[in-house]
């Protein structure tokens, strides 16, 4: 299964023959849902799990059961491969009463599947590290902090053992500047220097969604239309901008109702409240942070009676003080809003999702392997270039300096383990994901375990996989915002460090 996708990828070539790559002694951690762990697909020849241990941040401890969470945590239950092997011979029904863990969605089982499915994975002899990642507490961001535990646990559980790790991450949201600024980036940032490991992070699947729109106000202001579907029962805008750029804005409603927001009058941190019609709008203006030059202007649309009012809601934006003129525009995720529902003039740059922006995670983008085109589902990042002087420029010549995506993996119509049995085919940046961090936990056992290379981690192996990579049709000029430097090809990668 996926065979096509792993030959296109240059999987085959370096598991099926010289070096007959496996994963072995490799970690893959993914947190995600959870996981269906009856499966064949993650059990080895002897129907042992190849699960080291399933972290379920969603269960409260209870010491007198034997519940307890991960040494120097405090939430959630670990279960250890003992545990699970234990519930493996009960069989499911009883099993489950030893070791209760479920995949609601099938997503953290379809990721975990490619990663490293016994019969399916990119790194079938990978040991398994599964966290399933939390519910938001009160007066907490969503997930956010679970995640950030859970990559802190995975990383260090590699050094406590003296394994490499490769961590997948497909998961994401559309909050924040996008520049890699704040606090879950940062923190990604740094959870990759510990021990030998590697971060993996989907760019999300908001290329062609219309949630982002961007631009450079000129002198006499600039217009921005959204178009709202009916039916929603809420809506939120983020406006980033420079510290130094003042405007104001003007919010016309679909009726023709106006109403001025005077920022340049409104103290920082400070909230503006207004009704429009049908709809509450709640005005936040934010103030940089320790860790952030950028300011966030935030209006929450909330509705009056059922809904917000539907229809072409304008935003004029006035200026008072312009130094930059940038502004960004970001409306909450796909998911979570009416697929009608978006800007009319979209920028698809800078969609990828939070944290895929974190600088020293690799980040996938998506394409589909039998039209051999890039998805348009899948995030767009930026591809920075600048000057310093030492090149002439004159030739056309410019230095790179940053590129997100990093590169780009199958991810449509991808073939997957289903909770329960089976197998489904699926697209999406979360499945694409997976096929880099097998890709990492094969190259991790060719350098790290097999010892040909004791530092292929970190920033290191995401160079292999940059240098590797391949152009994709269509696509003239790499590198490029929708696929990075290019698409995956593990033998390619492996070459350049031999």
């Amino acid at each position: 299964m996926n065979d096509i996708e792993k030959t296109q990828s240059c999987i085959m070539q370096v598991t099926q023959q010289e070096p007959y790559l496996t994963g072995e002694r490799a970690i893959i951690a993914v947190l995600d849902s959870g996981i269906d762990y009856f499966l064949p697909e993650f059990r080895d020849a002897t129907g042992q799990t190849r699960i080291l241990a399933i972290w379920d941040q969603t269960q409260q401890p209870d010491a007198q059961q034997g519940k307890q969470p991960p040494q120097g945590y405090q939430e959630g239950v670990l279960y250890t491969r003992e545990m699970i092997n234990e519930a493996l011979a009960l069989g499911r029904e009883d099993g489950q009463k030893r070791v209760p863990i479920f995949d609601l969605s099938g997503h953290g089982t379809a990721v975990a599947g490619v990663a490293a499915g016994t019969n399916m994975g990119i790194a079938p002899k990978a040991d398994l590290l599964i966290i399933r990642l939390g519910n938001p507490q009160a007066n907490s961001f969503p997930r956010t902090t679970q995640l950030m535990r859970g990559v802190d646990y995975a990383v260090n559980l590699g050094v406590t053992l003296n394994r490499p790790v490769a961590v997948n991450i497909s998961f994401g949201n559309t909050y924040g500047d996008h520049q890699g600024n704040s606090l879950l980036e940062r923190f990604i940032d740094n959870a990759s220097e510990i021990g030998r490991s590697v971060i993996v992070v989907g760019s999300g699947n908001e290329g062609a969604s219309r949630g982002h729109t961007a631009g450079i106000i000129q002198k006499e202001g600039r217009i921005v239309e959204l178009a709202v579907a009916d039916y929603e029962t809420g809506l939120n805008i983020q406006l980033w901008k420079f510290y130094q750029d003042v405007f104001n804005l003007v919010i016309t409603s679909p009726g023709g109702e106006k109403t001025t927001l005077e920022l340049s009058a409104l103290k920082e941190a400070q909230a503006d409240r207004r009704i429009v019609e049908q709809t509450q709008l709640l005005c936040y203006l934010g103030k940089p942070l320790p860790y952030n030059v950028q300011q966030e202007i935030f209006i929450d649309m909330i509705p009056v009676g059922s809904y917000i009012n539907s229809g072409v809601w304008r935003i004029e934006l006035i200026p008072i003080t312009l130094v930059t003129g940038e502004y960004r525009f970001y409306l909450p995720g796909y998911a979570v809003r009416n697929i009608a529902t978006g800007f009319f003039l979209p920028t698809p740059e800078m969609t990828i999702t939070i944290p895929s922006t974190a600088r020293r995670a690799v980040t996938v983008g998506a394409y589909d392997v039998a039209r051999r085109s890039y998805a348009d589902f899948s995030g767009r990042g930026y591809v920075y270039r600048y000057n310093d002087g030492r090149v002439d420029t004159a030739g056309g010549q410019q230095i790179i300096a940053e590129v997100k995506p990093d590169l780009i993996a199958p991810g449509v119509n991808i073939t997957v383990p289903v909770t329960g049995g089976g197998y489904e085919q699926v697209s999406g940046t979360s499945f694409a994901t997976p096929f880099v961090t097998g890709a990492a936990a094969l190259l991790m056992e060719w350098g790290i375990v097999r010892g040909n290379d004791r530092f292929l981690y970190g920033e290191r192996l995401k160079a292999s996989l940059i240098r590797g990579a391949q152009s994709l049709s269509g696509v003239l000029e790499r590198p490029d915002s929708r696929i990075g430097w290019g698409r995956l090809c593990v033998e390619n990668a492996l070459k350049s460090l031999q």
